[in-house]
């Protein structure tokens, strides 16, 4: 979604709306609430097995006709293609796979919290929200990741006095079994939450090795990335 159609909707919400999170959150879901309903559009009206020129003219309801041409002429060129597979074969390589639908890790852990009566963490968000229907991790990789987390936790809550803030602990171990976090995210705490904001002062041990460049560098590479994901 280009910045101007951004910005015409945030203005739009903030005239409805008191907000209490960033504009820049807002922004980054707008951009992904709009790549998900073109994957649903692309799904439900592109994917169907019948001519172009069907296509074209099975306009989706609320969508204006001249988009709509736009957005099928552009799916059945090469460079769509193309992305397409780019995509496809992204998504093959991810290493999880999120199970709890639409439900956001805030809301999983607000409903855990509500059962159970205590703090979730990041340990419990992971062991949830990758599992299968019967219990199982998603993937063989999971289960291992998730072995290794255990192994790890109890290994230092055996060596650590028990005042020592464990979820500090938590952070490291996740840090030492899944890799440092990317620039301007956090794992198993979804969209908008950043590492200095999950982290405070302290959140440079959980991002990677290197100079501030590289940093940087992973920055604008993540930026392209997103660039790319929603043209």
């Amino acid at each position: 979604m280009p910045d101007s159609n951004k910005n015409q909707a945030l203005d739009n919400i903030k005239e409805r709306f008191a907000l209490e999170v960033s504009d820049a959150y807002i922004k980054k879901d707008l951009g992904k609430k709009w790549r998900d309903h073109k994957s649903i559009l692309k799904k439900e009206y592109f994917k169907k097995p019948i001519s172009l020129e069907e296509k074209l003219q099975n306009v989706p309801p609320g969508m204006l006709r001249y988009q709509w041409e736009d957005a099928v002429r552009f799916w059945n060129s090469k460079k769509g293609e193309d992305r397409e597979r780019v995509g496809t074969s992204s998504r093959q390589k991810q290493k999880f796979t999120y199970t709890a639908g639409s439900r956001s890790f805030a809301c999983v852990a607000e409903a855990e919290e509500a059962s159970s009566g205590q703090k979730v963490g990041r340990f419990q968000l992971f062991d949830i929200t990758y599992r299968k229907k019967d219990g199982s991790p998603m993937t063989s990789e999971v289960g291992e990741i998730m072995e290794k987390l255990k192994e790890k936790k109890a290994d230092y809550e055996a060596s650590t006095d028990s005042s020592a803030n464990f979820g500090d602990i938590d952070n490291k171990i996740i840090n030492e079994v899944v890799g440092p976090e990317r620039y301007g995210r956090v794992r198993f705490q979804g969209s908008g939450v950043n590492s200095t904001q999950y982290f405070g002062s302290s959140s440079q041990q959980y991002m990677p090795s290197g100079s501030q460049s590289q940093v940087e560098v992973q920055r604008l590479r993540d930026q392209i990335a997103q660039m790319q994901a929603s043209s």
